[in-house]
């Protein structure tokens, strides 16, 4: 009956910044932090439990021993990843393989993922799908490097949430933070990274054909069905129910009872301040804590004045 609260674990980036210090107040490493893996237990970043019982343990360990914790859901891994991104300059324009291609190429899951726009400058773009129409056209396109032509960009603003399925061409847009729900896996496909060069003068490695054989032509329409619940002046807005995860924002203002209606649940301040009551005992929530609310946690209240956004595993078709 008590949450279990993770440590963050920083990533440098090439395009990373200081945001997550300056916004969040994580002390980091160095200026170059382009992410916080804040709920992982894949290879590359696990998390560390803060509290309680568990205190020490990492997340992939308690997936393997405490199958309780997790209503018995079993698999080889732990299937969600929750990082937070700042993008200090332009990410790499790239797209992400689906289960199959995955698991037969790199030995892992695909990556289908979800973004909430934490805050973002005026004007700040994302590159989100794009036009060709057939993969021999995707393919030409690429190798005569018409850019413009073929990449769809968004202006984006804070509260903006996009769902990004395998096979979507995209790239996070400099001045622009997000919180990102997605599989648990670190498979990348580069398409196109601006022909930047690293300390020692090297562009980054490329994979055209990989992200011509796995980008979804034409671009998938991803219009979203939100609803919003409103509980008393807090309310619950529903972004996403998929076989990967369900996605849902919490408003809190004031105080928000929710109850459980998945094995666990995720959750990550992205804005404000408050408390979470468990059991009779309450945690403090700063920006950019992170937690999961393991199966024997049925319901909790949260107060205060915060932004949350909240994950749970969906279910398999």
């Amino acid at each position: 009956m008590e949450p279990l609260f993770m440590e963050p674990v920083f990533q440098e980036k090439i395009w990373g910044g200081n945001s997550l210090h300056t916004e969040f107040g994580f002390e980091l490493p160095n200026e170059n932090i382009g992410e916080d893996w804040a709920i992982s237990a894949h290879p590359h970043g696990v998390s560390t439990i803060q509290n309680g019982p568990f205190k020490g343990q990492t997340l992939d360990q308690l997936w393997q021993e405490h199958q309780e914790l997790f209503g018995n859901q079993h698999g080889d891994t732990f299937p969600l990843l929750v990082k937070i991104l700042d993008a200090a300059d332009d990410l790499s324009v790239q797209v992400h393989p689906d289960d199959a291609y995955a698991l037969k190429h790199e030995g892992e899951f695909g990556k289908t993922e979800c973004w909430y726009i934490i805050d973002a400058k005026p004007g700040a773009q994302i590159i989100y799908g794009h036009t060709a129409r057939t993969r021999e056209e995707l393919a030409q396109m690429i190798r005569e490097e018409r850019w413009d032509e073929l990449f769809h960009k968004v202006t984006v603003k804070k509260g903006d949430f996009f769902y990004v399925p395998s096979g979507t061409i995209h790239a996070i847009g400099a001045g622009i933070m997000i919180l990102e729900t997605q599989q648990s896996s670190d498979t990348t496909y580069r398409v196109y990274d601006y022909d930047r060069q690293d300390d020692q003068g090297n562009t980054r490695e490329l994979h055209i054909e990989q992200s011509v054989d796995v980008t979804t032509v034409p671009a998938r329409d991803t219009t979203l069905n939100i609803s919003e619940t409103k509980h008393g002046k807090s309310s619950v807005i529903t972004y996403l129910q998929t076989e990967f995860f369900n996605i849902y924002e919490w408003q809190v203002h004031g105080t928000l009872q929710l109850y459980q209606q998945a094995p666990y649940t995720l959750a990550t301040v992205t804005d404000g301040y408050g408390k979470l009551l468990v059991d009779g005992n309450e945690y403090e929530l700063t920006m950019g804590t992170s937690f999961i609310l393991p199966n024997e946690v049925k319901s909790w209240e949260l107060q205060g004045e915060a932004t949350l956004i909240a994950s749970e595993p969906g279910k398999k078709k």
